[in-house]
């Protein structure tokens, strides 16, 4: 036997015979195997520390009140804020870089507004067309919101509709007080022949909240119909819809704006 293999064999049960510590956390350590390869143990990450070190990560909330109660708890004099209007979104870097020095930018509070359901029904039906009873029952369902006429002048349309099953709607006019007349023929067998007309408000008013957390808005309905081999279908349009979806994203913008030092830039952020 070599010294070099004397050597090996007194360096091997050296190490057999160590007795084993505790690695401290914090540390890089390295050491030689009985093989002879370099091992590398890694204790300096955020694992091993009582805490991590820096803040990172995206938190993600649904409404102004949220935003500004997380910015105030971690903003600093450097934090900046973008708002995507194309997207609708706001999101702060927490820790964006300094005017000397380059930060992480990767601690972010990001605003992402969600809809309300009831938006959201509102907008599924727009410019379509029902039947007469599923036209009543939606506006039963949606007596809440409804402003002009009122709650109840449109319960009792929805209620009229319901009743006027058995009917045959032949033509609709344009009256002078604005509403529409729907005329129709009785077919029911006790009422075979016999006329009536059902009278209807051409456009009506709705109050919607487009955002969860954000204000109500007033929008216009414009009534929608169609005669035809189906009977009666009935629907509704309403008047630009999108630009109150803006108005509503702009006016939360502005609760920001209003609370936050820095100013908003429009953009994004890599």
């Amino acid at each position: 036997m070599t010294n070099i293999d004397n050597a090996q064999v007194i360096v091997d049960t050296a190490l057999r015979s160590a007795e084993a510590r505790e690695l401290a956390p914090g540390k890089l350590y390295a050491f030689v195997t009985p093989g002879g390869s370099v091992q590398k143990i890694d204790l300096t990450g955020d694992d091993y520390r009582d805490q991590p070190s820096r803040k990172k990560g995206t938190t993600t909330v649904r409404d102004a009140e949220s935003f500004l109660a997380y910015w105030d708890k971690h903003n600093d004099a450097h934090s900046e804020v973008y708002a995507d209007n194309e997207r609708l979104t706001v999101t702060a870097v927490l820790d964006a870089n300094t005017p000397e020095d380059a930060r992480w930018g990767q601690h972010r509070l990001h605003l992402a507004l969600r809809e309300t359901t009831t938006w959201q029904q509102w907008m599924r039906w727009n410019g379509e067309l029902m039947d007469q009873e599923d036209f009543a029952e939606f506006l039963e369902d949606h007596l809440p919101e409804l402003l002009e006429p009122d709650s109840a002048t449109m319960l009792e349309i929805a209620q009229s509709f319901q009743a006027a099953q058995k009917v045959d709607f032949q033509s609709a006019v344009r009256l002078s007080s604005g509403q529409r007349q729907f005329q129709y023929v009785e077919t029911a067998t006790t009422k075979a022949g016999q006329k009536g007309a059902l009278e209807v408000p051409e456009t009506f008013v709705i109050g919607l909240v487009p955002f969860e957390g954000s204000e109500g808005y007033r929008l216009t309905a414009r009534l929608r119909y169609r005669i035809g081999q189906q009977g009666l279908r009935l629907g509704y349009k309403l008047e630009r819809p999108e630009e109150i979806r803006k108005t509503a994203f702009a006016d939360v913008l502005k609760a920001i704006a209003e609370q936050v030092d820095p100013p908003v830039m429009n953009g994004t952020s890599a």
